[in-house]
């Protein structure tokens, strides 16, 4: 998957929520994003793996 597509899911995903939580907002769904990339941001400083490969590694789950 690449960076295009894994976008795209991501604004799927915030549209769902939004449907389902009228409440959110922009603000709440981009500080969601940067907390996921601080995760992401960990699990490479602890695994040494690229962040391309852990994001394909999420995925498969």
């Amino acid at each position: 998957m690449n960076k295009d597509q894994l976008e795209g899911k991501w604004k799927q995903i915030k549209g769902k929520f939004k449907q389902k939580y009228g409440d959110l907002t922009d603000d709440d769904m981009t500080y969601s994003e940067g907390k996921f990339d601080e995760m992401l941001g960990k699990l490479q400083e602890k695994t040494g793996k690229k962040k391309e490969d852990l994001k394909k590694e999420i995925e498969s789950w």
